[in-house]
């Protein structure tokens, strides 16, 4: 069998989620991805898929096996580009997954641009809250808010996300408006589920830094959904700058607290540590810390 061959169509199985996916991707059929995968298994003597009719997953062999195949594959693509007179020019599909807010009011306003300077290049943006995994779910990019995790990934700082305090009109005319972070006690406060401090909101004031506890009577795992709900009058709402930015303009939520900066949460840029990295991957990674990378904010 052409092990490397084999190879491919594992890994490709394993980042689409199906044989059928990966035959898309290969310009095969799903039998042929199939068989691919079955020979790679017999000549290895290990299985490194369970397969049902409805779904599929690694076995502890073939999550060991897919971790190493990635590095091979992204060596073998490094040095057909190496050999190759076009190895300088960036091309392929990049597979990038970023949090919900900053990939819809960020990110995606600079990929135009991005795709323009790289016409070769074609991205694949995933947008989410949680913790994605970059390796278990094949992404070459991760945009991640909080600290990185010890996991062995390279981690480059981008600019924190600072968020902002406010409310609509609409709130403050019926319950007042808090003079400080203590009264948020007494207010409708709108949660978001992915929130890293949970029911604390942090603030630094004239007198250095100040945690509240709060309440939720809603709780949503989505930024835009608290904000519709902010904007129709259901409370305060604290969330990035970039998702309220336009609202505020606009008068349709008024910021609040005037005298206390939410604390900022930092940013990094992760992908995998490989030898060579690809022009497709370096264009990307250089592009990002060109337009997201700066100055930490105070607190």
């Amino acid at each position: 069998m052409d092990r490397l061959s084999g190879m491919e169509a594992f890994a490709r199985a394993v980042e689409t989620g199906s044989f059928s996916a990966a035959g898309d991707l290969l310009g095969l059929s799903p039998q042929a991805v199939g068989k691919q995968v079955r020979l790679l298994e017999e000549h290895l003597g290990v299985r490194l898929i369970h397969r049902t009719t409805r779904r599929q997953s690694l076995t502890e062999a073939g999550r060991d096996l897919y971790e190493r195949v990635r590095v091979i594959l992204a060596e073998v693509e490094a040095a057909e580009a190496v050999a190759a007179r076009s190895q300088a020019v960036p091309r392929g599909q990049i597979r990038v997954n970023a949090p919900v807010t900053f990939g819809a009011y960020d990110l995606a306003r600079v990929l135009p641009a991005y795709l323009a300077a790289y016409p070769q290049v074609d991205v694949e943006l995933t947008l989410s809250d949680r913790k994605a995994d970059l390796i278990e779910e094949g992404y070459e990019v991760i945009f991640r808010v909080g600290p990185p995790a010890g996991n062995g990934l390279i981690a480059r700082p981008l600019r924190p996300m600072d968020f902002a305090l406010c409310a609509a009109p609409s709130y403050l005319a019926a319950r007042g408006a808090p003079r400080a972070p203590a009264d948020l006690r007494q207010h409708e406060c709108l949660g978001f589920a992915y929130m890293a401090t949970g029911d604390q909101w942090r603030f630094v004031g004239p007198e250095g830094p100040e945690t509240v506890e709060v309440s939720y009577r809603l709780l949503v795992n989505n930024g835009q959904a608290l904000l519709t709900a902010a904007l129709a009058g259901l409370g305060l709402l604290l969330q990035p700058v970039a998702l309220v930015r336009d609202a505020v303009a606009a008068g349709h939520l008024v910021p609040v607290l005037a005298d206390y900066r939410p604390v900022s949460r930092p940013m990094h840029l992760l992908y995998a540590p490989d030898r060579r990295i690809t022009p497709k991957l370096r264009s990307f990674i250089d592009f990002a810390l060109a337009r997201f990378a700066g100055p930490p904010s105070a607190g």
